[in-house]
């Protein structure tokens, strides 16, 4: 049990490590779009490439998981670890494909690092709209 736990562990580790890249990057570029005057579409396209961006760093961390169980050999496949990862980072949990007993306590880990990782791309996004409601764009938006 310890070791899945640590297994758990790193693999929560690299998607916090993939996560504040891709938040480290995006905060990048929406400081050098929001410098100048932003008008309604501007803002609009900033709100969606931002969140595409978000969407995109969740489905390469759900990827991650993935992977492992692919490897592992815990799922029979890549395409039914990538949809059992991603029904699990979203908490979603359909019930449909379950993780062999011995992998179980890890999809606990990655529902956790999923719920933990979407609240980081809320307050992201969060921030994002609360640096153009502080400029007074807002209004425009």
């Amino acid at each position: 049990m310890i070791v899945k736990l640590l297994i758990g562990g790193c693999l929560m580790a690299f998607c916090v490590v993939i996560h504040a890249g891709g938040v480290t990057w995006a905060l990048g570029r929406v400081r050098r779009h929001t410098s100048s005057t932003l008008q309604f579409w501007r803002g609009s396209w900033l709100f969606i490439l931002v969140a595409a961006w978000m969407i995109l760093l969740h489905l390469l961390e759900i990827a991650v998981w993935a992977a492992f169980y692919d490897w592992k050999g815990a799922m029979a496949g890549m395409q039914s670890a990538f949809y059992f990862s991603m029904v699990t980072y979203t908490t979603t949990g359909y019930g449909d494909l379950v993780l062999p007993p011995e992998w179980r306590l890890l999809g606990g880990i990655e529902a956790l690092t999923g719920i933990l990782m979407a609240g980081w791309s809320t307050g992201f996004f969060f921030a994002v709209a609360s640096r153009l409601h502080d400029r007074g764009d807002a209004a425009r938006i």
